[in-house]
Parts: C-alpha cells; structure tokens; sequence
C-alpha cells in the first residue's frame, strides 16, 4: 500500500494509492502521522479499501506532493553505513552505527526546492533509505523483534552542508543537517507489506549525470538492526524516520561539485518513487 500527503504546504490531503487511482482518506484520518499509525490507520485504509468504501480524490494529478508523513518527533539518522561511502568520507566502516540527529522542520516534499544556505560552498546530495516507525520501539529484545515496529519506507535526500558537518562543528554533524528543507521526503510511504528493504536500488543524478548509484544489500547495518539498535538508547515513536545511510558518489568525495544554485537532483528508489528538487 502507498500513502501519500497531496496539497499546499500545512494543508496536505492524505490519501492512499492503489491501481493508478488517489483515494481520499479524510474520511479516516486527519493527517499520516504517529497518532495515525499508532492507532491502528494503516488496517483501516486495507479494511476500508477491501470494502469499496474509500472516494477518489478528484484533481489528485494537479496537487503539490508534500512529504507522506507529518512532521515527526525526530529524525534519526545513521552515518557511514556504505563501506564505500565511509571510505570516500575517509573513514574507516564503523563498528557500531554512527548517529545522529535532523531536526523536524527540515523535512519537505519530495519536489520541493531547496534552498541553499546562506554563504554555503559545500551543499551536498545523499539519497537514502528511510524507515517509517509504526509502533512505539523500545529496548527491544533482538533484531528480529524490529519489524514489527517498522510501518514502511520512504525516500529521502539527506541534504547536507559539510563545511557546516565537518569543520564548523565541534566533532557533532547536526549543524551541517538541519538547514529548512534538507530532508526532502517521500512521495509515497509503501508501507512494509509491499516491499522488501534488503537489495533495492538507490541512485542519484545532478543536472542529469549519474553521480550515486548502489544497493541497501550493502548496507553494514540493515533496517531491523538498526531500529533494534536505536531502541536500546532511545524511544522511537509512531511517525519518526530513521535515515538509513547513503552510498558512494557524493560530492564529499571529490570526484564531483558541490551544489550551486540552479543545479536540479534527481533521486530514485526502487519501488519508492523518484524526487527531483531544485536548489536555489
């Protein structure tokens, strides 16, 4: 099943989309965010569907496409987790996730510009895996206890400013991830039925040249490992998004340029969707 949020900023319509058509899901839900999930919102979309009872949403094709969640109680994001990434950073593979975390507020829709900082030379592209908590996760006993906890997944540029991450941060990342709109999210949340998290395809483009092109089949830490993981030290609420990590071929590496304004990426996940923003 995917869902999505469609409209102006603050004013997005839920919706659930199945067999090419846009349903409106105002008729459940005010909104998809953790009241939602925790609730039992993802069954009543299947039960409601099933029945037939769900109207089409007319002019879905003509609405902005915001992020498919609400603004969440906290991003959580885990770094270094492609082997050719932390290498290409000049790092070794960590031996534990590395964490840390985004602000609520850079969240956007998947096609929403972003605007580059304000005196910024080293804006940088990351697509990544995102994992959307359905159930609250705490201090879970094992790995294999996750999914459970997971109500699916989403695509999302992990914006980044480095000078800001890596020389201007006193050893913490947060101040080079938490510019407005730095996390282009979605467009849809395909939710853990319907798609498989261990080898889906991820790629990026700028100005139309591929720059990042991978699989989560290397990841060093996968999806139910690191929400495990995560509850050991932390709660994870219904609605939070945990970012997964982002592969080789960004311009950290210096095999690329940072971004300039004018520049359009392009990402994409296999059974995700695809995203395309404008920097400016």
């Amino acid at each position: 099943m995917k869902l999505a949020r469609l409209g102006a900023p603050g004013a997005e319509i839920p919706v659930a989309i199945a067999q090419g058509s846009t349903f409106d899901l105002r008729g459940l839900t005010a909104d998809i965010d953790g009241a939602f999930l925790e609730s039992g919102g993802l069954e009543r979309v299947r039960q409601a569907f099933a029945k037939g009872s769900l109207p089409l949403l007319a002019g879905a094709e003509t609405l902005r496409t915001g992020s498919p969640i609400a603004r969440p109680s906290a991003i959580i994001c885990v770094g270094l987790n492609y082997a050719a990434h932390a290498a290409e950073s000049g790092a070794e593979p960590p031996s534990a996730p590395v964490v840390f975390l985004k602000t609520p507020n850079t969240m956007s829709g998947p096609n929403d510009d972003v605007p580059i900082p304000p005196h910024s030379t080293k804006t940088d592209w990351e697509v990544e895996l995102g994992v959307v908590i359905g159930r609250r996760a705490y201090a879970l006993p094992s790995a294999a206890d996750a999914r459970a906890h997971v109500a699916g997944f989403v695509i999302v540029n992990d914006v980044s400013e480095r000078a800001h991450q890596l020389e201007e941060s006193g050893g913490q990342w947060s101040k080079g991830k938490c510019s407005p709109a730095f996390s282009p999210t979605g467009p849809w949340l395909v939710t853990t039925d319907d798609i498989d998290p261990s080898a889906l395809r991820l790629r990026s483009f700028v100005n139309g040249e591929p720059r990042q092109d991978s699989t989560t089949a290397d990841l060093i830490f996968d999806v139910d490992h690191i929400v495990w993981h995560l509850s050991q030290y932390m709660a994870l609420e219904p609605g939070d998004l945990v970012l997964t990590g982002t592969p080789e071929g960004v311009a950290l590496s210096g095999r690329f340029p940072y971004l300039q304004r004018g520049d359009v990426v392009d990402l994409s996940i296999d059974g995700l969707g695809t995203q395309r923003q404008v920097f400016t």
